[in-house]
């Protein structure tokens, strides 16, 4: 392990200060300190650069493991002067005097000699002051530090809180200096862990060739063993074939020429080959994953649950997370909550007032109820606007509504806001800028059990939560129910549903900033009642079903950088239609099955 001290950075001005109270008896102190002032003292301690600190053995002893075993067990103990060797003259006049007093300041200016001179003098109390300390001050700029001398001097706690703000930040603190001078040691222990969050695995590699070309001389040896930890496959075949390939570093050498190799073989995969077992080809728990629920005509019991990992490009069946007798439209909450509000279904499906949540971070997830809406609803739209979902339109039993619910998460309870402006059923609901858009649906009336009378709408309105009012906004370019909506880059895209005569492949885009409505390109099949999600800068559709088809078992997604349609080459192991689909954060229970 390298033993380089590296002074973390802190706010300026923070100080805290520790008083401990089985040092601070008033009277024996006052005496203990007047014997110092009047040279009464048996013990003098000096430092590297010659000053001189007076004291009493008995007293450093009482309250130092370092000093008990000097004075009691070693030479020091028939000695009058003693040379303190490494230890920085304040931080030992700051605690010898903490001895006497009971007492102590740490400052950003003392704390980084306090630390190491009070873990040498077995000082615990002082020390772990002094971690919390630094913990209070973790910033960007100093974290690198912190994990570096709390490593050197075993602050676990304060080493494993470091390291965790490391892996949340890491795409910020590579880009700092202070990264160029850890040890290779500390490299591969960041750069190997499942917990270190980035956007792309692109980051983790480039911070590597950076940190190896900062010391080329010494770290070029290092390379192989740190692209171990890499995990190359999981970038896109267009960065291998640019940045890999074209790498120097890695054309002159073979053991890392063989990791590039093996990320163009795993892009050579088909679906359903086997996928080679090692870390490189396992997906960090940062990364997102689509979460679908439910599906049109499985038996209920089934396991109808799974999910999509898009950095191995596989569709994965849950054993375990059942989907209960519900199915409702699907809402997240802080990336990990899944909420299944109301019932999708075809018309002859009941509605109901039942939400059950799924916390998908747990050891065992499973489906709980918890408080029902206020009122019936089937074929709902559903939105988050910060630890608020929004219950919307849908089917009461005899027609289509409009009013609308909140549900406070914090709180754990609904309450009625103002109704929209127009009846909606089979309604989509997306958040754009913490406001919500209800696109299109149905207005269905029943005169009696065999004639009714239905409305297909293009309208769309907005509702301001900060005012409790819903206003109208552009109409689309066609009628669309049961359409699939998405939030990309300010940008609210809707794709597919029906018209009453046609299930669309359509899709257009609407853009506040314009108060328009513009066409995208046609996705390649038609899906009514699609499972619809956003996913690493693209707009995944999964599912649904056209005219020919009651279920489908594909995907595709939008990429808005170059406007095109793509078909994910995976296929779903159930094909859906009147399901859930959401992106969450991969959590230790979403683990890749290997062929």
């Amino acid at each position: 392990m390298q033993n380089t001290k590296q002074i973390p950075e802190t706010s300026k001005c923070a100080t805290k200060i520790y008083e401990c109270k089985k040092l601070s008896n008033a009277k024996i102190l006052k005496v203990l300190e007047s014997l110092r002032k009047d040279e009464e003292f048996d013990i003098e301690l000096k430092t590297d650069d010659g000053r001189v600190i007076f004291a009493h053995k008995v007293v450093l002893s009482s309250a130092s493991p370092y000093f008990h075993a000097m004075f009691t067990n070693f030479s020091e103990k028939n000695q009058d002067f003693v040379v303190i060797r490494n230890i920085d003259y304040l931080a030992l006049q700051l605690l010898v005097d903490f001895i006497y007093f009971g007492k102590i300041m740490v400052t950003e200016k003392n704390v980084q000699v306090l630390l190491p001179a009070a873990n040498f003098l077995q000082l615990i109390e002082v020390k772990d002051t002094c971690c919390d300390f630094l913990e209070e001050q973790l910033r960007i700029t100093n974290c690198i530090g912190t994990y570096v001398l709390a490593d050197l001097h075993s602050c676990n706690k304060l080493l494993t809180i470091s390291e965790s703000y490391i892996q949340q930040h890491f795409s910020d603190v590579v880009d700092a200096d202070q990264f160029l001078s850890l040890s290779p040691e500390h490299v591969a222990n960041l750069i190997s862990s499942d917990e270190l969050i980035v956007l792309s695995e692109n980051i983790v590699f480039e911070c590597v060739i950076r940190w190896v070309k900062h010391d080329l001389v010494s770290r070029k040896s290092i390379l192989p063993h740190l692209l171990e930890y890499v995990r190359l496959p999981l970038t896109s075949l267009n960065y291998i074939m640019k940045n890999a390939v074209e790498e120097p570093l890695l054309k002159n050498c073979p053991n890392c020429k063989n990791y590039v190799n093996e990320a163009l073989y795993f892009h050579s995969l088909k679906p359903d080959d086997p996928i080679p077992q090692n870390i490189r080809t396992k997906p960090r728990l940062g990364d997102k994953v689509i979460f679908v629920v439910g599906a049109l005509g499985i038996l209920e019991g089934h396991v109808i649950t799974e999910w999509y990992d898009p950095k191995i490009n596989r569709w994965q069946s849950f054993t375990t997370i059942m989907t209960p007798h519900f199915l409702g439209s699907l809402a997240v909450v802080k990336d990990n909550f899944v909420f299944a509000v109301g019932r999708i279904g075809y018309s002859l499906d009941l509605p109901c007032q039942s939400v059950n949540v799924l916390d998908v971070s747990s050891e065992s997830p499973h489906w709980k109820p918890t408080t029902n809406m206020l009122v019936k609803r089937r074929n709902l739209g559903v939105g988050v606007i910060n630890d608020y979902i929004y219950a919307v339109g849908g089917f009461d039993g005899n027609s289509s509504v409009n009013s609308a619910e909140a549900f406070d998460c914090r709180t754990q309870t609904w309450r009625m806001i103002s109704s929209m402006c127009t009846r909606r059923d089979s309604v989509v609901l997306g958040v754009l800028n913490n406001l919500l858009y209800a696109v299109g649906g149905q207005i269905i009336q029943y005169k009696d059990q065999y004639n009714s009378s239905i409305q297909y709408l293009k309208s769309v309105e907005c509702y301001y939560p900060s005012i409790d009012t819903w206003k109208p906004v552009a109409e689309m370019c066609v009628p669309r129910i049961a359409a699939g909506v998405g939030v990309l880059d300010g940008i609210l895209y809707v794709v597919g549903g029906y018209d009453g005569t046609n299930t669309h492949r359509s899709a257009e885009a609407y853009q506040p900033s314009t108060g328009v409505w513009t066409t995208i390109p046609d996705m390649h099949f038609c899906r009514y009642y699609p499972g619809v999600t956003v996913l690493n800068g693209l707009l995944y559709v999964v599912g649904g079903c056209d005219k020919n088809t009651p279920s489908l078992d594909s995907a595709e997604f939008y990429n808005p950088n170059t406007n095109t349609w793509t078909m994910v080459t995976a296929l779903l192991n159930v094909s859906r239609t009147f399901f859930g689909a959401v992106a969450i954060d991969r959590s230790r229970y979403f683990k890749t099955k290997h062929s």
